[in-house]
Formats: C-alpha cells, structure tokens, sequence
C-alpha cells in the first residue's frame, strides 16, 4: 500500500489548517470501510509496467454505483476480438439522442516521447520507450457542448462533492453517513426517477457561470472547456451509465498511439510546422478563442483536432522521472495520480505556441486554473482560468473489473487534504 497516497502543502500556516478542520465538517460522511478494498492489476499488467500493482481505492461509498454501472457494461457486451471492433455512434439520451462518433484503434506498439534531437523538445518527453497498448475506441473529437451541457446543467440539488442531496420531486434523500448510501440504494431499487444515471456525482452550478453569460461561447459544436480532470472523468462515469459501454479518459500512452497515428515525427502529419495551420488551432491562427470540433482537418486515423482547438485531459499524473522507470514492452502504461496536481494534459491549445502542439510535449495542470475561483475550498468542478482544456474519451475493447472501473472514474476526490491543493 503506498503510505504516501496523501501529499499536503507543507507551507500553509496555522489560519487556513484551522479553515480546512471546520471544511472537514461539510463533506457528506464517506461510508469507508475498515478494510478498504484494493486494486490488483492483472498479472501482465503488474508485470511489464512501473504502475502500482495495488493502488488504494478511493470513494468506497460510492463504489455501489461503479458496481451498478459494470453489471449493465458486461450484460451489455461488446465485440469479442479486435477484428470486429468498427467504428460506431453512441447515441447519449440524456444530451437530446446526440450522437458522438468513435473511432476503432487496433492495438499495437510504439515510440513513445520524443527523441532527443526533435525541435523545441522538453526533458519530460523522454527517453523514448517502445510499449504496447491493447485496441481501443476513441472519440473522433473533443467532447462538445452538445454532449457535456445536460452534465454540467444537470438540474439536481447536489452537494458540493456532486452527490445528490434530494430527489427533485419524488423522494428527498438527506440523510448522513451511513444511512446516506442505504438510501440512495433504495431509491435506486424503487426505480424511481433518481435512477443511476442521476446518483453519479455531477457538477454544481458555478460561483460565475461564464458560458450561461454569454462571455465565452457553448455552442453546441464548440469543445466542452474549462473542465477538471474529475469533471472529465464524473462525465465519463455519467455516459457509461446512460450507454451500458464503459467510457474513461485515455492513458497519455493511448493519446499519443492514436494521435501520432503510425508516424514518428513531430506532428502527426510530419515536421514542418508551417503545416499545422491546416490541421490545428493554435495560439497564431486562433483569434484568441477556441472554434468548433473537426474545422481543421483530421490525422491519418480520422481524429480531429488532436494538434491544438483544446488541450485534452489523460489519465495520468505527472512524477518526476517516471519515464525513466518505463521499459521497453512495456503494456498499457498508467501513471496513477496520487494528488491533484500537476496531471497531464496533450495535444496543446488556441492558446499556446505550435511546439505545445507537438504529438509528445505534455502541460502539466496547476492550481494557478483556479485562481478567479473566490470559494473556499475551491470547486472540483471547474478551473476558472483554463480555457484551453476540454478533453475527449475512449472505450477499451477488454471491459475491466469493477474495482478498476472504479479507479478509473476516481482519482481525484472531495476531501479537504486535496482540496488543501488548490490554495
């Protein structure tokens, strides 16, 4: 077990150690057991990566969620072999039946980073390391408006950690600890409006809602921004709930694999940079503001706007010399994040320059994205100040274990140690 799960800024005084004891007090009781339940990775998986073969798991009482959600994705099934995977349309019922197309990605093996001697290349990109990764879907765009609004503006009454406080009209569930999970268990049974889509943590309704303003544009075919990493990852939980198909953010070995789509130089489409005009916004062409998905043109394997548009969110977390623990073969590599910050984020944005679009270079998040958030403790739900992160999803073709699953959806949690970070 990693007894260093927890990092807690050693710098804050006496006054705000005080402020987060009382902040203590309004989180809903988590139901954890004494015994809390471990992740185990599978045996090849421990075997061939750096990753952590146990990890605890965070959120236990919201595991009865995860399990109902994994019942419903292996009833529903799926293709059994790489070989029938196609590209396909989810159809999202509670986003109005809009339709968001993934792409099939075969699995396979390749250059991960960049190499030494590629223009404007950073240390973390390095060294190179060959893995393996095991055949996927991924989104054809970053997530829209069109998808990621009835998520955001999902009209329950929510705690701030995005559980439910009451049931709209039918049943009001404000009971504490650990009666709180028997009764959102119970109306789960009922089936009652308050079904498990709903039960998922969802977003509350921000300090300053810039898009409900009108000072940024949502249109419906812009990319959903300003998202946390928990956000993106609450929205993947709330799709898979809806779809029966278990969605999750991409690992940054999966993001690279499919937005280099085969080659091995800068961008996707080669080296030369005065071509990234043709396929990308970025911070010389963007006019200072994002721009609807797929209006550039998309890589070799059909994907759009993976150079520039919105940076996107992965899975992992940023440690100092993790690459070089990585080796060779390595299979389906996840460095698993143990605080809130710094994650990665890929692909650059309309807001940066053309080398942070490169198919390696990686942004690391920091808590400076929230710095116009005048909460405290700051939201889990939206960074303020990071306009230039969206994200896009994947659906591995293997459905994983429900403590996977789980672990997927929950990195990052509402708890005043993490939350301690975002000061």
């Amino acid at each position: 077990m990693n007894s260093k799960r927890f990092l807690i800024p050693a710098t804050f005084g006496a006054g705000l150690a005080t402020i987060f004891l009382a902040l203590a007090e309004e989180k809903p009781v988590a139901d954890q057991d004494a015994a809390t339940p471990v992740f185990k990775a599978p045996a090849k998986f421990t075997n061939s990566t750096p990753t952590p073969a146990e990890h605890q798991l965070p959120s236990m009482d919201r595991m009865f969620v995860t399990r109902k959600i994994h019942e419903a994705a292996a009833k529903k099934g799926g293709p059994a072999s790489e070989t029938e995977m196609k590209d396909y349309e989810e159809v999202v019922p509670r986003a109005k039946n809009a339709k968001y197309k993934l792409v099939a990605i075969k699995g396979g093996e390749f250059v991960f980073g960049s190499p030494d001697d590629e223009k404007d290349r950073r240390d973390d990109e390095g060294p190179q390391r060959r893995v393996k990764v095991e055949p996927f879907w991924i989104g054809q765009t970053e997530i829209p408006w069109a998808l990621y609004k009835p998520f955001y503006e999902n009209g329950i009454a929510r705690n701030k950690d995005g559980t439910l406080l009451a049931q709209d009209q039918q049943a009001v569930i404000t009971v504490k600890g650990k009666q709180r999970k028997k009764a959102l268990q119970d109306a789960l049974a009922r089936g009652d409006r308050n079904d498990v889509v709903d039960v998922v943590s969802q977003p509350t309704p921000q300090y300053h809602d810039m898009f409900l303003s009108g000072e940024l544009p949502s249109e419906l075919n812009y990319p959903a921004m300003c998202t946390t990493h928990h956000a993106a990852s609450k929205f993947c939980q709330w799709l898979s709930a809806q779809t029966g198909h278990f969605y999750r953010l991409p690992t940054e070995a999966e993001w690279e694999y499919a937005c280099r789509a085969g080659t091995t130089t800068a961008y996707h489409f080669g080296d030369d940079v005065e071509k990234l005009d043709d396929y990308a916004w970025h911070g010389y062409n963007s006019e200072f503001m994002y721009h609807p998905v797929a209006t550039k043109k998309p890589n070799p394997w059909g994907l759009y706007d993976m150079h520039g548009n919105v940076a996107e969110w992965v899975l992992d977390g940023f440690t100092q010399g993790y690459r070089e623990t990585l080796k060779d073969g390595a299979l389906n590599p996840w460095n698993i994040p143990i605080t809130r910050y710094p994650r990665i984020v890929k692909g650059g944005s309309w807001d940066q320059d053309q080398d942070e679009c490169r198919s390696a270079a990686r942004l690391h998040s920091v808590n400076d994205w929230k710095d116009t958030d005048p909460q405290v403790p700051k939201s889990i739900w939206y960074h303020t100040d990071a306009q230039h992160v969206g994200f896009r999803i994947v659906r591995p073709l293997r459905t994983p274990s429900v403590e996977e699953m789980h672990l997927y959806w929950n990195t990052d949690w509402w708890e005043p140690r993490r939350n301690a970070e975002d000061l």
